[in-house]
């Protein structure tokens, strides 16, 4: 059992041990999955489409009064107009969800955080899990990388619930459970850096902190798991894969698929001057 995650195991894969009407649906969720993912994921759709349309309408304003502008103008000029307003739409779309979207976080989530947690992946706590994750990659497959590094996406990071600190760079989009995850100050995150706050167990669904500590630098396309923690000034090597529950002290150097310590033999380390 990870550390933080005080739920119990639920040991019928068919019956919820939680009671009152929060119960029973989880009943009817697992009992009937397929039919009642359908009539849940369709709402959701819906509710997506309105919430990422409030992003898309100031741009959509914007062709519209470009197009009416130019009506009177060359072709070509009218032409290049035109599509100068599509592609500022499109960035200011971008630009919008990432205040939008942490809005619809919070509300469709009373609150938007997630808690560190274990049970079946049919539950209550399960879709809040997955609504926070779908909202997250609205904005990671769509225009994310025209932010990353930058401080628009750690403000967007931040709004979704992830703590960061002071003068930390962020250079990749593939970050999952935003508000499963802390970064210390002057942390570096290298390119293509993989990191959730979940993963799964015996058929089970974990909800896991990850705590990167003060000065951590992560390699490039390293994958950290649920319930790992780095400590200060740690460094974790490219290419590295990071086991769930993993802790990494202090100034300590791991690396490895699966990553394990390293030991540095001093000899082999140079100073520059």
């Amino acid at each position: 059992m990870i550390k933080g995650v005080k739920s119990k195991l639920v040991l019928d894969p068919l019956n919820s041990t939680r009671g009152g009407v929060g119960g029973v649906f989880e009943t009817l969720l697992r009992r009937f999955k397929t039919v009642l993912h359908m009539f849940l994921i369709l709402p959701l759709y819906g509710v997506a489409c309105a919430i990422i349309g409030l992003a898309v309408a100031p741009g959509l304003m914007l062709v519209d009064w470009i197009e009416q502008a130019t009506l009177d103008t060359h072709p070509f000029v009218a032409a290049w107009s035109n599509g100068s307003a599509i592609i500022g739409a499109i960035f200011l779309t971008g630009f919008l969800l990432v205040f939008v979207l942490p809005l619809a976080n919070v509300v469709l989530l009373l609150g938007g955080r997630l808690k560190a947690w274990r049970g079946p992946y049919y539950s209550l706590e399960a879709i809040r899990w997955y609504i926070h994750n779908g909202i997250t990659y609205v904005l990671r497959y769509t225009l994310l990388e025209f932010f990353t590094p930058s401080p628009i996406a750690i403000l967007f990071y931040k709004l979704m619930g992830m703590k960061v600190g002071r003068g930390t760079v962020i250079n990749s989009t593939a970050l999952s459970d935003p508000s499963l995850i802390t970064i210390g100050s002057k942390v570096t995150i290298g390119g293509s850096v993989t990191i959730v706050g979940h993963y799964g167990q015996a058929g089970f669904l974990v909800l896991a902190p990850v705590e990167i500590g003060d000065g951590a630098t992560i390699g490039l396309r390293v994958s950290i798991m649920g319930g790992v923690r780095v400590g200060k000034n740690a460094r974790v090597m490219a290419h590295s894969v990071v086991l769930p529950k993993t802790e990494i002290g202090d100034g300590e150097s791991w690396g490895g698929v699966p990553a394990v310590r390293l030991d540095t033999p001093k000899a082999s380390v140079t100073t520059i001057s």
